[in-house]
């Protein structure tokens, strides 16, 4: 789901703290309902929506190993 909003806008407007959100979206924390009923208003979709299954055929996200940050670009060894 894209809306144009960053991560940080959206724990702001939800009323939650930004390393939370990154928790949520790397599934490593279970948010309660109301909390995604929050997210749901801050996002203008129905809650719902978040529990639509995706289409046939479509792939999983892919997901990073815990406590594992992508690869940034590297430095030039001096």
């Amino acid at each position: 789901m894209n809306r144009g909003i960053s991560q940080e806008q959206l724990a702001w407007k939800a009323g939650i703290d930004r390393s939370y959100m990154s928790s949520l979206e790397r599934q490593s924390k279970n948010p309660t309902i109301d909390l995604l009923d929050r997210i749901a208003e801050t996002l203008d979709v129905q809650l719902s929506e978040f529990f639509v299954l995706p289409p046939k055929g479509a792939r999983s996200p892919k997901t990073l190993p815990k406590s594992r940050k992508p690869a940034g670009p590297r430095r030039k060894k001096k």
